[in-house]
């Protein structure tokens, strides 16, 4: 069996990680590696991330009030979804997550995170981000000046709104951009920055990142 391949860097980021987080990212990681003996680690936009083969299988993030952990990749969102698993409520795809009690069974867990690891395995994924999945036609995103500076001073916000998607970023951005009067956009952005640095999307109620 190959060895369990860890990034230090994973552990101090789970070390300051709030109390209630830490287990949970724990036993994530530790269900990760068991059930893709190959995976490794990494941190890109200053979250842990498990790869296979060059290719993100997963990543988790804590933040103040729950954690979020998602796949990549569209034939596991097509998997997950078949179970019920498209959380509008938190970055990621099982949902807010603030303990233990909140995580799927570690049985249905493993049977995710082995399906995630076979279809690197088998070629049929292998690219982090699926080409087929971006329009060729789309815009960049254009992040007002106002936003662009708040998320700069509020690093946990950044960190969250770089791993949306460019809808879930131009919604945010399209909305503070509309915004005719200044206490408008003050008031908008506020409320921007703290929805963000919880893991929502603009309308996370009805929709998913």
């Amino acid at each position: 069996m190959p060895q369990i391949q860890t990034d230090p860097r994973v552990d101090a980021y789970i070390e300051k990680a709030a109390p209630f987080a830490q287990p949970v990212l724990r036993h994530l990681r530790k269900l990760m590696h068991q059930a893709c003996p190959r995976v490794t680690e990494s941190m890109k936009w200053s979250m842990p991330f498990f790869i296979q083969q060059g290719v993100i299988l997963a990543n988790m993030a804590a933040f103040k009030q729950h954690c979020a952990f998602g796949f990549w990749g569209s034939d596991m969102k097509r998997i997950l979804a078949k179970d019920g698993h498209t959380s509008s409520e938190a970055m990621g795809t099982l949902g807010r997550i603030s303990s233990l009690k909140d995580l799927p069974s570690d049985k249905m867990l493993l049977t995710y995170m082995t399906q995630a690891g076979q279809l690197v395995e088998s070629g049929e994924r292998r690219k982090s981000i699926d080409s087929r999945m971006r329009s060729p036609n789309s815009k960049p995103v254009r992040i007002p000046v106002e936003l662009s500076t708040a998320l700069k001073k509020n690093q946990l916000a950044a960190k969250a709104f770089e791993s949306f998607s460019p809808s879930c970023k131009r919604e945010y951005a399209d909305w503070i951009a509309e915004a005719k009067r200044p206490e408008t956009r003050e008031k908008r952005l506020a409320q921007a920055i703290s929805q963000i640095a919880q893991g929502k999307s603009r309308h996370w109620k009805y929709q998913n990142c």
